[in-house]
């Protein structure tokens, strides 16, 4: 699949480009080059003494905004795959900056799309969020337009060999940002703030995530949103197991935040088909045939009015499962 590609990953020094790294050079050695690209020159510093370009020759580091079109051009030249991680994420801070949010996000997703074409990229995956199902909140709203377009861009690709689509999930555990280091960094303090008692998230590893990027690499017919089927968690649940002995303080629910997330709406279900350990849904008017999408991937159609949330998930993470997993995470 990877063999002899060059693959640039945006907002690559995040937690989830490192795993992407991680994965390539352990399973996939015949890659050609791999490409970070991200604008922070410090986290480039730093991924650089993990990752020095003296013991892997194939790693190459290129600082660049996604905001800026001219340098995704230039960084694009000889690429294969695109994976865009690069994303403002956090949903306060979206809500504070909206400009700064839609220039990243959507304005960044357009910026992307045209240099994979002009450079003819041959694979485009785009990295989604369950807030941008339904969107509540900026950040949502933001990413549900950057799904539409990397969606609609395999319409306007003429002759060029060229697939673009989307994964969809929900939070990484233990990533940057996330509520499981903040929780681990705080329980000294001994009280845990929640926004809700009540409130449930989707939960992923890093590397099950990077497993549905490598997926849609592999398997994408353009234009497919591609939705791993993935645990739910009760957040006090989360507080428990980093620490029971902490006091939960209800803090309130913060600005465009969700009680539930959800990763398929009732409205999506027309579109919507399951495999064995995932959803994928299709463009309205796909540019393949769905008989064939069918027959290849042994897919049905979900029942009209199906949603898929954190709420009505039928499978959950316990105390237990989530010391087990937050315990093999490398932590400070």
């Amino acid at each position: 699949m990877l063999n002899d590609k060059t693959i640039l990953i945006t907002g690559g020094t995040g937690s989830l480009g490192k795993e992407i790294v991680k994965s390539i050079f352990s399973e996939h050695e015949n890659v050609k080059k791999v490409i970070i690209y991200s604008r922070d020159e410090q986290k480039q510093y730093e991924m650089a003494k993990e990752w020095p370009v003296s013991k892997y020759p194939k790693i190459r580091f290129f600082i660049g905004d996604v905001r800026d079109r001219d340098r995704l051009i230039r960084a694009f030249e000889g690429v294969d795959i695109v994976i865009h991680a690069a994303a403002m994420k956090h949903v306060d801070i979206a809500e504070y900056n909206p400009d700064e949010c839609i220039k990243t996000n959507i304005g960044g997703a357009e910026n992307v799309i045209h240099a994979a074409l002009n450079k003819n990229v041959r694979t485009v995956v785009a990295l989604s969020t369950d807030k941008a199902c339904a969107p509540i909140n900026l950040y949502g709203a933001t990413k549900l337009t950057s799904d539409k377009l990397f969606v609609a861009a395999n319409n306007i690709k003429g002759d060029k060999q060229i697939n673009f689509s989307v994964v969809r999930y929900g939070n990484v555990l233990g990533s940057n940002g996330s509520v499981v280091p903040y929780f681990n960094n705080i329980k000294d303090s001994g009280v845990f703030p929640i926004t809700h008692i009540d409130m449930t998230r989707f939960n992923i590893s890093l590397k099950e995530g990077v497993g549905m990027i490598f997926y849609a690499i592999e398997n994408s017919l353009g234009g497919e949103i591609f939705i791993p089927k993935i645990p739910s968690y009760k957040i006090t649940d989360v507080a428990k197991a980093i620490d029971s002995t902490c006091e939960i303080q209800v803090v309130g629910i913060r600005p465009g935040e969700k009680l539930h997330e959800e990763m398929i709406s009732a409205s999506d279900s027309f579109n919507t088909f399951e495999l064995k350990d995932h959803y994928v849904i299709l463009p309205a008017k796909p540019n393949f045939s769905i008989d064939l999408f069918l027959q290849k991937f042994k897919a049905k159609r979900v029942v009209e009015g199906f949603s898929y949330n954190s709420l009505d998930n039928s499978q959950w993470e316990t105390v237990e499962s989530l010391k087990d997993k937050i315990s093999k995470l490398n932590l400070r």
